[in-house]
């Protein structure tokens, strides 16, 4: 029996004052006894929590009930110990790192693919119009050598805000073929989709949820290893169990 739940979750919406928030949700999460980061930004939030089920499914409730917020989901995972050393409640300017302002999703997203429509695209080798998919995997390059979908894009990325000029230059290996931009829970994928429609790719979708949810609705196929998490865990199997290396 593995009694720590992890939940990671973001959401895109305006916060006016994230400084408030971030008072508040260190109460909360403190009250709780949790333990991980949250990540806090005008653009909305982005949190990684680990504690006993009630606490954490009750620090969510909380935050769901918030004005803005209850449109906020989250990957769930177990694990037999607490996987973070303590609490990090943190303003920043953008929740994910791009800098580029004019990126919001909060105002709207990219088209998002579901996990079991891109295992059957991929399965069949074509989109539902017959037309050649490409995986782009968007996370660093450390994070893609534990894992990633087969022929999956790679552009060695060291960080997220290489992105956008890495898109630039290898544009053309784009063109003509339906994209889905991947990365761990979905949040850097959203930004990279509308990134690059915004470049002129007409045909360019983000994995709704991210690898997590890829492997908990479909078991990993078409996956090779497995997804680095940043905590103590180090990387979750497609059955999400932990790796520990």
């Amino acid at each position: 029996m593995n009694p720590i739940l992890n939940i990671s979750a973001y959401l895109f919406t305006p916060l006016a004052a994230p400084e408030v928030w971030r008072e508040r949700c260190r109460d909360q999460a403190d009250a709780r006894q949790l333990k991980g980061t949250i990540l806090l930004a005008p653009e909305g939030i982005n949190l990684f929590l680990a504690g006993p089920e009630a606490p954490v499914d009750g620090f969510m409730q909380w935050l769901r009930a918030q004005e803005g917020m209850a449109g906020l989901g989250g990957k769930r995972s177990w694990s037999a110990e607490q996987p973070f050393g303590k609490l990090l409640v943190k303003v920043k300017r953008e929740i994910i790192r791009m800098y580029h302002p004019t990126i919001a999703p909060a105002e709207g997203r990219a088209p998002a693919v579901s996990p079991t429509d891109l295992q059957r695209w991929l399965a069949q080798g074509h989109d539902d119009q017959g037309q050649a998919v490409v995986m782009l995997d968007t996370r660093n390059a450390f994070e893609v050598g534990h894992g990633k979908f087969a022929g999956a894009l790679d552009w060695g990325l060291e960080k997220f805000s290489e992105f956008p000029q890495a898109a630039q230059d290898h544009l053309g290996e784009l063109q003509g073929k339906t994209v889905v931009s991947y990365c761990t829970g979905g949040i850097r994928c959203e930004k990279a989709a509308i990134y690059l429609r915004e470049l002129g790719l007409p045909n360019v979708y983000q994995l709704d949820g991210g690898i997590l949810q890829y492997f908990e609705d479909t078991g990993g196929a078409h996956f090779e290893g497995d997804c680095f998490v940043f905590d103590e865990r180090v990387a979750l199997a497609p059955d999400l169990s932990a790796k520990h290396g």
